[in-house]
């Protein structure tokens, strides 16, 4: 069973629905294009079958992902990310940026894919029209 935060909070409520252990690098493995449940097991070493497949059913529950039946017998499924799970890659970008300053040792790192070079975050205002520095940025209700 999840984990359940009950505060009026977007962090909470949003590690209400990814919070759980393995969550977040299962939705990597559909962002790296691994759509079975094989491909993704294989991809997660250490993972637990009966924890990968009760997370794929929490990700299904909650709408990040879909399940597409593509064998009969026995029923295999491949899962795509919906809108909402795509969505996260701002995360899952946010969360190697972070990594790459503050890890001991940086495994991955956030490129340009057209010239190599590494990029940054930003955040951009279009009612304004201006990009915004983050000490620039205020949380409100």
């Amino acid at each position: 069973m999840k984990t359940l935060y009950n505060l009026p909070c977007n962090i909470a409520q949003t590690l209400n629905i990814i919070g759980d252990k393995w969550t977040l690098l299962i939705l990597r493995q559909l962002m790296m294009g691994r759509d079975t449940y094989t491909e993704i097991q294989q991809g997660l070493e250490g993972i637990p079958s009966n924890l990968l497949s009760d997370r794929l059913k929490s990700l299904i529950e909650d709408d990040l992902i879909v399940a597409n039946l593509y064998q009969a017998h026995p029923p295999r499924y491949r899962y795509q990310l919906t809108k909402s799970g795509m969505d996260l890659s701002d995360v899952f970008n946010s969360i190697i940026l972070w990594g790459e300053r503050n890890l001991k040792k940086c495994h991955k790192k956030l490129t340009h894919s057209e010239c190599g070079h590494k990029i940054e975050l930003t955040y951009y205002c279009p009612e304004c029209d201006k990009y915004i520095n983050n000490n620039d940025l205020t949380l409100t209700e």
